[in-house]
């Protein structure tokens, strides 16, 4: 499957951006998708996953109230809408996808996209 996310950019402290991840290649409804992050200089970290049929989400603490994930299986899209950014919400972001849900893990994600880039100034 591949998976292109768009959406990212340049915005100030307190502004809100949505992301997009696209798929093809394979039933979009089989994957679970999550979104992850890669600061500069740090390590890739979790954001927040939806599991295939979008009734169950899990988002990390620091994102928990301000993001929110979901999907459309008839469009094979999932969105990451991101509210009140903060300076520390600047990373690439990334859309993976797998067949089940349940991990934050990205050693656990089979397919992923080619990242967007989100900056956030104060």
């Amino acid at each position: 499957v591949q998976l292109q996310a768009s959406g990212g950019g340049l915005v100030q402290a307190g502004d809100s951006l949505r992301l997009s991840c696209a798929a093809s290649g394979r039933t979009f409804s089989s994957l679970a998708v999550a979104w992850f992050r890669q600061g500069p200089g740090k390590e890739r970290k979790f954001v927040a996953s939806i599991s295939l049929s979008g009734s169950s989400t899990y988002y990390t603490d620091s994102v928990k109230g301000r993001f929110t994930i979901s999907r459309d299986n008839a469009k094979n899209t999932a969105h990451l809408q991101m509210n009140n950014l903060k300076p520390e919400d600047t990373a690439v972001y990334y859309c993976a996808a797998r067949p089940r849900f349940g991990s934050g893990s990205s050693s656990d994600y089979q397919y992923w996209g080619q990242g967007t880039l989100v900056t956030v100034s104060s």
